[in-house]
């Protein structure tokens, strides 16, 4: 096997399937390929990856791109998006350094980085901030992007909660699995390995209202999600009398058609206000959902957090394709999905155009970015929300 297999498979089937790469100019991606096509023939694994991410990166849609992780080695740091900054927020035990924002990587200001990285990374502004951090702790990619060092380390400067810098040199060779501190469907836990254990939490909060946690709607399965829904039914038609409020913050998708009878449930029990709290780490499916609900609900839907990883108009479905030679995943569309405008094309499935509805722009009624420490504590952050809207509510 070679690497150039791997691109084959990208060109024989990705590019081929996928219907967000015919508003790309034809000269552009041969381009693309004619740079990872190269890196290929030489054997070049970290060049190819990148050029490879470059080539899925085109049609700016963040469903479809080069997922490096399981392919590529790390510095032992795990770097997290939050809010607009970046947030050094765990390391391997030998390395201490305090935890804090990241200001700067071998004297580069992390906006130049960014701006530089910009390009080999997919989808919406949002989309970038979630992936984008896997490249600051790889090595070859900071080589690659023009900001490397020449002593053999790695530094960093990290500012605290306190406002005091500090400078961490790592050495290069110091490396572990790229999948080890950034999972494939980046969550903005602290730890990488998170995985939701229900798929929905309830609790009532008596006079302050009802919420609901949803982490995740991908259920391989789909035996367990369903019935969580069903859970979730019961408990709205019961509390109809309450403020409701929906966390699907670091939910990425999975099938939005089993959640339907949730949304159901909401659209025609809730008297009074909901409220959704969504984060950039919320994808696709997640996003669907709280579409349809601001279809149905309109003022009377509040959103708060802040702006979600995709736009309204995206690309979907599709597949996943290994590759074996380098260890990469890419994932790639196949479906035309519309849900700000409510329109449809010959490539979106019927069970989803007969659900799709004109949604128009997600804008937040409040902006509320949270730290990861909160974050893992999410029901004392939703009782906070809750007072604060109650207060809102009660000022009127």
């Amino acid at each position: 096997m070679s690497l150039t297999e791997d691109l084959n498979q990208i060109l024989e089937t990705a590019l081929p399937t996928d219907p967000s790469f015919r508003q790309i100019e034809k000269a552009v991606i041969d381009d693309c390929i004619g740079e990872t096509r190269q890196y290929a023939s030489e054997g070049s694994v970290e060049a190819f990856l990148l050029s490879a991410m470059r080539l899925l990166a085109l049609p700016g849609n963040g469903h479809t791109r080069l997922i490096p992780n399981d392919a590529i080695a790390v510095l032992p740091l795990r770097f997290v998006s939050v809010g607009r900054s970046v947030q050094f927020i765990d390391a391997a035990p030998e390395i201490a350094a305090p935890r804090g924002e990241l200001i700067a990587v071998n004297g580069s200001a992390l906006s130049q980085i960014e701006a530089t990285a910009e390009k080999f990374l997919a989808g919406t502004c949002q989309r970038k901030r979630v992936i984008g951090p896997i490249l600051l702790a790889w090595p070859y990619a900071l080589a690659r992007l023009g900001f490397s060092s020449n002593g053999g380390t790695t530094e960093f400067r990290v500012q605290d909660e306190n406002g005091r810098i500090a400078n961490l040199k790592v050495a290069n060779e110091h490396t572990v699995p790229g999948s080890m501190l950034y999972p494939r469907n980046e969550h903005g836990k602290a730890d990488p390995a998170w995985e939701p254990e229900i798929f929905v939490e309830i609790k009532d909060w008596q006079e302050l209202g009802l919420s609901i946690a949803l982490p995740s709607f991908f259920d391989p399965n789909e035996n367990a999600l369903p019935k969580a829904i069903s859970a979730a039914v019961e408990c709205v038609r019961a509390s109809s009398n309450k403020t409701l409020l929906i966390d699907v913050r670091g939910n990425t998708g999975g099938d939005f058609l089993l959640t339907m009878p949730l949304i159901d449930a909401i659209s025609e029990s809730a008297n009074k206000q909901v409220v959704m709290l969504v984060d950039k780490f919320t994808f696709s499916a997640a996003i669907v959902f709280v579409a349809i609900l601001k279809h149905r609900l309109g003022n009377r839907l509040k959103l708060i957090g802040e702006e979600m990883g995709d736009a309204l108009t995206f690309f979907a479905e599709g597949g996943l394709l290994e590759l074996s030679t380098s260890g990469a995943v890419v994932r790639y569309s196949s479906a035309f999905h519309d849900w700000k405008n409510g329109t449809t094309d010959d490539t979106t499935p019927p069970e989803i155009a007969r659900k799709i509805v004109p949604a128009g722009s997600l804008n937040l009624d409040l902006e509320w970015i949270e730290r990861p420490a909160v974050e893992d504590a999410p029901t004392e952050l939703h009782q906070r929300v809750l007072k604060s809207m109650s207060k809102s509510l009660d000022s009127r």
